[in-house]
């Protein structure tokens, strides 16, 4: 087992101090590939909650006053310095999350894109001067930072979810307090630790780890300092933090849960599909919001794209993800994999079959779950309604590009959406009609720091990444103006 390096800290960063919690209580963090512990890390309590909203709230006014482009310069050398360190990265993401090392790399990848990508945008936020309609006075806006924000990351995508949040935060001129996943609070430690050595002033980024995350949320949005949370994870924990949000009005950016439909139709490329339908579904091991979760297949290419799908899916390589032969790790933790496997066998009770995926032939040790294919899904099967987050793929057999739509947008999620067609018209034609937030089209893998990430209906409030992100982070002062 790869040890953990001496650079990975492994307390709470609170006004540019790395410290225990204070009642000094810590919990575990395991790797799922082996269950053994990492290390031990602080778990806070409420106590530590507000005492990073403190640091970040003294913090404040210092950071909005910099020049944009001065924070743009720590954003930018952070992004570089992870580059620099990208495998030192991965390999931390692999053994607490347990993904397989080049979807590590990737993630490594994309998550400083984000850093580099906000270094750009601070320097142009806008701002206007005209004159009003009456000829009285002339209307000036300013664009100001909203203040101190509260971000909970989640533990599939430890480093991008973190710097997809810290990075327009940063570059608007915001402060911000993050709780990252009790699974994996390595990665973003890492991150913030890097971007004090970029030159970040102390309490601009201020990181707590903990098992209570409920009673730590509860503090901090209750704190009048707060002006801002921003949260990834699921749909049932971002409608009680949206519910605890009201009572002060906060504002809020929501990134929840999927249940995402990829649309096969009768004239697609189907070698392409199913290559697109690997990368949509497979990335992370199926543990992403993004991640293909019910595949609508027409009926006259159905059973060749099915046995294509199994042959890529039985053949992947599953095991250590600090071996660079596997292609598959473990899923998070075991409560996942046992979840995951009732969730197989609910289908396999409705109907389905099972072409690919042996759960027994799984290591004995670490939360293994095997890729999986079903075939013959009923469509209004329990797997196709819920979010299954784990590698497994469920095809379900349509008789036209209508009834593929109607099922696809018959759910309360709305965050992404796959199509394949040749015919171009079509799919924006189509794409047009799904109720999601993003499509791929063509496309199995959609997410980039430069466009807008998030979801409609159930799936979300709000945008992240994209020239859209930063809005997030700013609110508009009209000033009028008499001269």
């Amino acid at each position: 087992m790869t040890s953990l390096s001496k650079n990975v800290p492994t307390q709470n960063l609170i006004a540019g101090v790395w410290g225990p919690a204070k009642t000094g209580k810590t919990f575990a963090v395991l790797n799922p590939a082996t269950d053994d512990e990492l290390c031990q890390v602080p778990d806070a309590d409420a106590g530590d909650g507000l005492a990073a909203v403190a640091a970040a709230h003294a913090a404040g006014p210092s950071w909005a006053a910099t020049a944009p482009r001065a924070r743009g310069e720590v954003l930018r050398k952070t992004y570089e310095l992870m580059i620099e360190r990208r495998e030192e990265i991965a390999t931390l993401i692999t053994q607490e999350m347990g993904k397989a090392l080049p979807d590590s790399r990737a993630e490594v990848n994309y998550a400083a894109e984000f850093f580099r990508w906000f270094s750009e945008e601070a320097v142009r936020i806008g701002g206007e001067v005209r004159r009003a309609p009456a000829g009285d006075k002339w209307i000036m806006t300013n664009r100001v930072p909203v203040g101190v924000c509260y971000f909970i990351t989640p533990w599939n995508f430890p480093a991008a979810m973190a710097t997809r949040k810290i990075g327009p935060a940063i570059a608007a001129g915001c402060t911000v307090v993050v709780k990252p996943a009790a699974e994996t609070p390595l990665t973003t430690l890492y991150i913030a630790k890097l971007m004090e050595e970029a030159g970040l002033p102390a309490g601009v980024v201020n990181v707590i780890t903990t098992h209570s995350a409920s009673a730590v949320s509860e503090a901090i949005l209750k704190d009048e300092r707060v002006a801002k949370i921003s949260f990834t994870g699921s749909t049932f924990v971002g409608k009680k933090l949206l519910h605890q949000a009201a009572d002060r009005v906060l504002r809020t950016s929501m990134e929840l849960g999927g249940n995402d439909p990829f649309i096969v139709c009768e004239d697609a490329d189907v070698a392409a599909a199913v290559d697109g339908a690997m990368l949509a579904k497979m990335r992370n091991g199926g543990q992403a919001c993004t991640a293909a979760n019910r595949f609508y297949v027409h009926e006259k290419i159905y059973d060749e794209f099915a046995a294509a799908m199994t042959a890529r899916m039985a053949a992947l390589v599953v095991g250590d993800g600090l071996d660079d032969k596997t292609q598959c790790g473990p899923v998070v933790s075991h409560k996942q994999k046992n979840e995951i496997a009732g969730m197989v066998d609910g289908a396999l009770a409705q109907g389905a079959k099972r072409v690919a995926g042996d759960p027994s032939a799984m290591p004995a040790k670490g939360a293994f779950y095997p890729p999986t294919v079903l075939v013959d899904v009923p469509k209004d099967s329990d797997i196709a309604r819920n979010e299954i987050f784990g590698p497994v793929a469920p095809l379900i057999k349509v008789s036209s590009d209508e009834e593929a739509l109607r099922l696809a947008n018959a759910s309360e999620f709305g965050l992404i959406g796959y199509i394949y067609t040749k015919d171009l018209a079509k799919g924006l034609r189509l794409s047009a009609r799904l109720e999601t937030g993003m499509v791929g089209l063509n496309r199995g893998l959609v997410s980039d720091p430069a466009a807008p990430f998030g979801g409609m209906k159930e799936s979300g409030l709000g945008r992240e990444g994209g020239f859209e992100g930063i809005d997030e982070f700013l609110e508009t002062q009209y000033v009028a103006v008499e001269w």
